[in-house]
């Protein structure tokens, strides 16, 4: 099925309730998007099967688990290390997110540790593979926002700034 079929009304209703809370039941879902049940859970079914659901997942406190450092690491490597260091961030539990970039650096990576010893040792376990620049997180004024569903960044077409 094509996605621009699912992300009708119905479909954006859906996914934006999802992203509010993942755990409604399907009976409570149905009700707030006004669909049946079974329209609601063949809705699902479909979002799911071409990806447009990737997952359910839980948003777990990191400082809960110990993981006291956030930081961000810019990584420069030359082209013989890039395979190197894309296979070599996979292993690392240490890394949340690995993002490649256009610019001067090749790769950012988002990473969390337990103290300030163990994110000078993952630096150092980089340094083989490029030029690492890190940037400690203080706070996360915005984190995990939602995604508009319509499509559109409401906020940039409504800015009074912006020429017309």
């Amino acid at each position: 099925m094509d996605s621009t079929a699912l992300m009708d009304l119905y479909g954006r209703k859906l996914l934006d309730e999802l992203q509010k809370n993942a755990r409604l039941s399907l009976a409570e879902l149905s009700r707030r998007i006004r669909l049946s049940p079974t329209a609601t859970a063949e809705r699902l079914r479909q979002m799911e099967e071409i990806g447009i659901l990737r997952s359910y997942t839980v948003d777990i406190d990191r400082e809960a688990l110990g993981l006291e450092v956030m930081a961000f690491i810019r990584m420069s490597c030359g082209g013989q290390n890039y395979r190197r260091l894309l296979d070599f961030v996979q292993t690392l539990e240490e890394v949340r997110e690995c993002h490649h970039l256009t610019g001067s650096d090749d790769f950012l990576l988002k990473v969390t540790t337990t103290n300030m010893t163990d994110l000078e040792a993952l630096i150092e376990a980089l340094l083989p593979y490029g030029t690492p620049v890190t940037s400690l997180v203080l706070s996360s004024p915005v984190e995990h926002r939602r995604f508009a569903v319509t499509g559109k960044l409401v906020t940039i077409s409504r800015n009074p700034l912006r020429k017309r």
